[in-house]
């Protein structure tokens, strides 16, 4: 036998074990030439792992040499990546993502050694998970009745949840591909199934009349006819200043949002960047929010020295900012006496249903919603009423005829 050359590796038989266990020098991500280890059942399964080794050398690409667990990457991943160029809300989501789901199913396991195999089992567990073990996780409560005998309830994790859980993962994965701690993200390899984006019921133009006629008679009657006749989302109405509505000229400038992040309310940017927009304001908005500021100043002399001039439109008595969870003592009375059972945001869906039912392009619709990609829109709220369909068909059907 010829003598190996230098960086050739050696395969030998493992005693004792079924196995063979192949060593070659290459350099890693720290910058060292290091002896790795591979070990198969086969000599020629070491041997095409060794040759991948060396085929990575070859073209410059360092092996990783990390023994890091998924947990500790994951804990370093939010602190000094997350935090730092994500919104604090983005964050908050991000670390409940990976304490309550990654951490308890993958964070014992060694992040360069993880499989697309073991990423898609770990899901499909995610996915057939009962909501109250989740909670019990999330909230550290005691453990659930259903739990406790051995049994699970039927309310599963959500598609769009999942979903949503891979997509933290592959986003971490992604990060430890640049940094060089892992040669490729696993999590790209699997398949979720896709969620389905329906955009809720909706209200038709009787209904929404109706609902406006009714929210007449509340203190926070601009901010239902802002929700219906604009569109905006409930963070960007409860953080609107007066100093971004101009009542002459007719603008509105959408570009702030309110939050609860980390236990407190802040005020931050929009949601996303297409989100930041200017808006005219048509008749029935000027109306309303001129009603609106002459309310309040009329609570503002009311509160007299206890009240705090946060200078947003849409405030408290004494004029501090309100909680989002707690326009729902609006907004629950208000649907309640309609006979409705819409959530609150239903009210930017219906905008833009019926800006879409009356013909305006989809790319005006967009501008208006603040969507991020005219694909969110024609996706999510582009469905056709019955009336339309049946219109579309009868033309069809007189022009065969």
């Amino acid at each position: 036998m010829t003598k190996r050359a230098n960086g050739d590796g050696s395969i030998t038989r493992m005693k004792n074990r079924d196995l063979y266990h192949g060593r070659v020098y290459v350099t890693t991500t720290s910058g060292q030439i290091k002896r790795v280890s591979v070990y198969g059942k086969t000599r020629d399964e070491v041997r095409e792992k060794m040759t991948a080794l060396q085929a990575q050398e070859d073209q410059g690409i360092p092996t990783p040499d990390t023994n890091m667990k998924i947990a500790d990457y994951l804990a370093y991943w939010l602190v000094a990546v997350v935090r730092v160029n994500r919104r604090p809300k983005t964050y908050q989501g991000y670390e409940s993502v990976v304490r309550v789901h990654l951490v308890p199913g993958l964070g014992n396991r060694k992040l360069r050694t993880l499989k697309a195999t073991d990423v898609r089992k770990w899901l499909a567990q995610v996915a057939s998970t009962c909501q109250c073990c989740v909670n019990k996780v999330d909230q550290e409560r005691p453990e659930p009745r259903c739990c406790a005998v051995g049994e699970c309830c039927e309310d599963r994790l959500s598609r769009r949840m999942v979903q949503w859980i891979h997509a933290v993962l592959r986003n971490a994965l992604e990060n430890a591909v640049r940094e060089e701690l892992i040669l490729r993200n696993v999590a790209k390899l699997v398949q979720v199934p896709t969620p389905d984006y329906s955009a809720g019921k909706g209200l038709t133009v009787p209904q929404a009349r109706l609902l406006l006629r009714e929210a007449g008679k509340d203190r926070l009657h601009a901010l239902y006819v802002l929700a219906l006749a604009m569109g905006m989302r409930r963070g960007e109405l409860l953080g609107l200043h007066w100093s971004a509505i101009d009542l002459e000229r007719g603008t509105l400038i959408v570009a702030s949002n309110l939050q609860r992040v980390d236990g407190s309310l802040q005020l931050g940017p929009t949601k996303t960047a297409s989100s930041l927009r200017t808006l005219p304001l048509p008749p029935l908005v000027l109306v309303a929010l001129r009603e609106h500021q002459e309310r309040q100043a009329q609570e503002r002399v009311a509160a007299g020295e206890r009240w705090k001039d946060s200078g947003l439109v849409f405030t408290s008595r004494v004029g501090t900012p309100i909680e989002p969870d707690n326009l729902r003592r609006s907004w629950y009375p208000l649907r309640e006496r309609l006979g409705l059972t819409l959530r609150f945001h239903d009210l930017r869906h219906t905008c833009v249903t019926l800006l879409l039912d009356l013909g305006v392009p989809p790319h005006i619709v967009r501008q208006i919603a603040g969507h991020s990609d005219i694909g969110v829109t024609m996706k999510v709220y582009a469905h056709a009423s019955l009336d339309e369909q049946r219109k579309a068909l009868g033309s069809l059907s007189e022009t065969l005829g």
